[in-house]
């Protein structure tokens, strides 16, 4: 059975905008395991990344908080984490001040998939035609306004064609073999947009084929990405109907009393998986005209999955926490690729970072 409104996505187009007012999704379910030895050495504790203040008086997440709230109301920011999560008086405070009902909390990190497919049941429950932007909370992002004047379009051509879902891509600077890449179409961009058909993702590849990726126009891939809601689950019912079951199942109980119990018994049978691998792969061999990636440039962004990627982010910033007395050699090296960076107007990047 599908979900009420899945059946709706076809209206017209001035239908839908009235229809489908935009929500925000932060992701911040991850657990940071790469990063635990170093969090140890700078915080003492295992406080997952997403929650930990690097640099400056404000976390990951908050600084996300921030960027969504440019464009979205708060009580339309969703976010999720892990149950685990909540044992952590730094992630308790970073939480208080969302709007009640819009933090959902997982069992426990299933991966990608489930880590959006659970919020986006509650979404669905609330605004059932609604268009979803997705914020990742463990990027680094320098000039933030140009930044989210993409996240803005991307919404404006989900508006006008909900059958789309557009994810935004980085033009890389430099050969990253750390990151995820997405290859566009080699007809260039559609219909005036600027958006490019998707034809594959590819997920950390080696070094070599990373300088490939990035001379060919390949783009990082930064999983921040626009979409309907209702047509989202319609793919996944078409793509993986097993998964969908599952999901139905709690989006039915939302609510007192039943949802803590269904909940816990739905991600005891559900499996760990990749959202980019499970879904948006297939999508893109399977329905090629609808995944489209947006590319931005001229905007300094880094994906802090690793402490490479964020020693060297802060030392390009002048900005290196304290009791990080030096780096490994893998840190060394990427700082001597990166040392001359500028961004894509030829100027130096300050040491200044805005809070």
């Amino acid at each position: 059975m599908l979900l009420p409104a899945l059946n709706s996505i076809h209206e017209t187009p001035c239908a839908t905008e009235r229809a489908a007012p935009l929500c925000g999704l932060v992701l911040a379910g991850g657990e940071g395991r790469r990063l635990k030895s170093f969090i140890r050495r700078l915080r003492g504790d295992s406080l997952p990344k997403q929650y930990v203040k690097f640099s400056g008086a404000h976390s990951m997440l908050e600084h996300t908080y921030s960027r969504a709230e440019k464009l979205i109301a708060r009580e339309r920011l969703f976010t999720v984490v892990n149950q685990a999560h909540m044992k952590y008086r730094a992630v308790v405070d970073q939480l208080g001040g969302q709007e009640p009902g819009t933090v959902v909390a997982q069992p426990e990190n299933r991966g990608t998939g489930p880590g959006l497919l659970l919020p986006l049941m509650h979404i669905h429950k609330r605004h059932a035609n609604a268009i979803v932007a997705v914020f990742p909370s463990d990027q680094f992002i320098w000039e933030e306004d140009r930044l989210m004047s993409h996240v803005r379009l991307a919404y404006a051509i989900v508006k006008r064609h909900p059958s789309k879902l557009v994810v935004l891509g980085i033009t890389p600077e430099y050969a990253e073999s750390e990151y995820g890449y997405i290859v566009p179409s080699v007809d260039g961009a559609a219909n005036g947009w600027g958006i490019c058909a998707v034809t594959e993702f590819v997920e950390k590849p080696d070094v070599l084929r990373a300088h490939k990726l990035t001379a060919s126009g390949a783009l990082w891939n930064t999983m921040m990405m626009v979409f309907n809601v209702a047509t989202l689950l319609q793919w996944v019912n078409e793509l993986r109907p097993d998964v969908y079951r599952h999901f139905e199942h709690i989006h039915e109980a939302i609510g007192p009393p039943r949802e803590p119990m269904v909940l816990r018994e739905t991600y005891d049978r559900l499996e760990t998986f990749n959202f980019s691998a499970t879904l948006l792969e297939p999508l893109a061999r399977k329905h090629p005209g609808r995944l489209s990636v947006l590319p931005v440039s001229n905007v300094m962004w880094s994906d802090w999955d690793s402490e490479s990627c964020i020693v060297d982010t802060l030392r390009r910033m002048g900005r290196m926490p304290q009791g990080v007395s030096d780096a490994p050699n893998e840190v060394k090296d990427r700082a001597v690729a990166a040392r001359n960076y500028r961004d894509m107007r030829g100027r130096p990047i300050s040491p200044a970072v805005t809070e």
